[in-house]
């Protein structure tokens, strides 16, 4: 009798042990998600005060390529009011992201061991500021070559007068697009880590990855023949890129491995 109290103790004790943890890895998540939006809330005071500033910033390269005459336009009453808010937003996430995405790291961080810690730094490092230049790369080149094809091809008695609204949706849809593109090194780099791939075999598949390639750039980019080359062109280096990073990366893990596991090491 007195063996079985002592298990339904002990269960009890595991019990609230697993419930005390459960409840401070809510709290811990509670904190970091409040940090992460107060976060976006204090980007995104400033860039509401010169949204109208920023909205032209952005659409500058479409603006550029207008026809005299023409002039973006807003469908709805709200629009040339509630639009500029829409971008301070989107702007607010933009600017805010590395701080997320650290709080994101900060409560995953403890769970993961050495050497995981050890390669996912450099790569959440790596994974934002190659969103950051994809989205760069295509505000500087992609988007004037785009929208002077764009509106340069059309019959020369109609008006270009593009509505507001579609305008920031597709110029987000545009950004996200080259931001996830030009995370391939990183998507290569962790499919080889993981062993989902090995190295060999992303190797032989280069025909097929650069036809892929090639597709969804068709896709992503504006219908003209040139964004599509400056889209399908660096994710093809940023394919090459990341499979000799994969390699070095492999070996640096393998060499590490080798010397946690030699008498005496650390």
């Amino acid at each position: 009798m007195s063996d079985n109290n002592k298990k339904d103790n002990d269960r009890k004790k595991d019990e609230k042990l697993a419930e005390g943890t459960l409840i401070s890895h809510l709290l811990e998540l509670r904190d970091r998600l409040l940090r992460a939006v107060a976060a976006i809330v204090i980007a995104f005071i400033p860039a509401a005060i010169y949204r109208n500033e920023i909205f032209e910033r952005l659409a500058k390269p479409l603006i550029s390529q207008l026809r005299p005459g023409s002039s973006l336009i807003a469908t709805t009453v709200t629009g040339a009011f509630l639009v500029p808010f829409k971008v301070a937003f989107l702007v607010a996430v933009f600017a805010a992201m590395p701080w997320v995405l650290y709080q994101i790291w900060a409560f995953v961080a403890p769970g993961l061991y050495r050497h995981e810690k050890r390669f996912a730094v450099p790569l959440l490092v790596s994974a934002i500021v190659l969103f950051y230049g994809g989205a760069l790369f295509a505000y500087f080149f992609i988007m004037p070559v785009a929208f002077h094809f764009l509106m340069g091809t059309g019959p020369s008695s109609v008006k270009s007068m593009p509505d507001i609204n579609n305008t920031i949706d597709f110029l987000v849809r545009l950004f996200l697009a080259f931001g996830a593109a030009f995370e391939i090194p990183v998507v290569v780099v962790l499919l080889t880590l993981t062993g989902l791939v090995p190295i060999e075999k992303l190797v032989r598949a280069r025909g097929y990855v650069v036809i892929g390639i090639f597709v969804v750039a068709a896709i992503l980019t504006p219908p003209d023949p040139f964004s599509m080359l400056l889209m399908a062109v660096p994710m093809w280096m940023l394919y090459e890129g990341g499979v000799f990073m994969a390699r070095m990366m492999s070996r640096q893990r393998k060499a590490g491995q080798a010397e946690e596991e030699r008498p005496g090491g650390s």
